[in-house]
């Protein structure tokens, strides 16, 4: 027990001292030629892509989950802290997606630097429809998905842009205009779509993701986990959803992103339903990053979807 407590603090101490150094070498590196940019660091990519298309020409904006990685499970590294306290603003979804932000915000030296919680001002509903197995109080934090919540974060977005940059303000509010009107465009084309459909369940063999477009849309949802991508469902979890899809003649299933579509592939076999992806856009892949896809086509292609795995006309 003893030695392994020397191990324990051995490692944090090394851990520290790479976090100290790494930090001095960022600190006394040429920092070159400012380019007059705001610098924006988001967390995950509804975010960075508001705030590109709000900044536009005027921001350096950059996404800290990496392209690839499923946001839930992300820890950030020391450069990330280095990269959020060298920014003009940090911008992130809230507590309940990216509950290690606080602990960062915290630690920043940058007084200069502007937080942006989008949640602010935002609607949220339930993680979960709560029963005796899950917990009562937590919030969804997948706000971006009900389209008037994502509106109110454009906005908390802009401010901030005007507040670090008051000379370009209308620039701003304009960019922020364009990006809401897609917004709105996007919702009318869900409401209609979703409107005509045979089905109105989504069963859906991921993280419970998808509440408030179930809720904004008058759908039913089941998922197979809770919040968290790790919370493996139990085998009487995975009885209910088939038994379920059987009764009420479910023909799909739908599968998340960037996470092992196993469990949706378990209940498609037992049941005999074909599997549709149904992405909540917390991140890209490489390949989507590097093509330069944008949240609304993300969310068309989820559109399109759904109006196949509810049989829509």
């Amino acid at each position: 027990m003893k030695n392994k407590l020397i191990v324990g603090i051995v490692a944090i101490v090394v851990i520290m001292g790479g976090a100290i150094a790494l930090w001095q070498i960022e600190s006394n590196r040429p920092k070159g030629i400012d380019s007059g940019k705001i610098k924006i660091v988001t967390t995950l990519f509804p975010l960075y892509d508001m705030a590109k298309n709000i900044g536009a020409d005027k921001a350096e904006v950059s996404m800290l989950v990496p392209p690839g990685v499923e946001p839930h499970t992300f820890e950030p590294k020391p450069s990330d802290i280095i990269k959020i306290n060298e920014a003009d603003c940090f911008i992130y979804t809230g507590r309940f997606m990216e509950p290690w932000a606080e602990d960062i915000i915290k630690g920043v030296t940058n007084k200069k630097l502007i937080v942006v919680d989008v949640s602010k001002g935002t609607k949220m509903i339930s993680a979960v429809f709560p029963d005796k197995d899950e917990p009562r109080g937590a919030l969804d934090p997948h706000i971006w998905l009900d389209f008037d919540n994502a509106k109110i974060m454009v906005k908390n977005i802009a401010e901030a842009f005007e507040a670090k940059d008051p000379a370009d303000k209308a620039f701003f509010k304009q960019k922020a205009d364009d990006y809401n009107k897609k917004l709105s465009e996007l919702d009318a084309s869900f409401r209609s779509a979703l409107g005509t459909c045979k089905s109105r369940a989504i069963v859906y063999g991921g993280h419970y993701a998808f509440g408030y477009v179930a809720t904004r849309y008058g759908l039913s949802y089941v998922a197979a986990q809770g919040v968290s991508p790790d919370a493996e469902p139990t085998a009487k979890d995975l009885v209910r959803l088939v038994e379920q899809i059987k009764k009420n003649n479910i023909h799909y299933v739908f599968y998340e992103e960037l996470t092992s579509p196993r469990i949706a592939e378990t209940i498609a076999r037992e049941t005999h339903a074909k599997m549709l992806l149904l992405n909540a856009a917390h991140n890209l892949t490489k390949d989507q990053f590097e093509r330069g896809v944008s949240f609304f086509e993300i969310l068309n292609a989820d559109l399109e979807n759904l109006k196949i795995g509810l049989e829509c006309r």
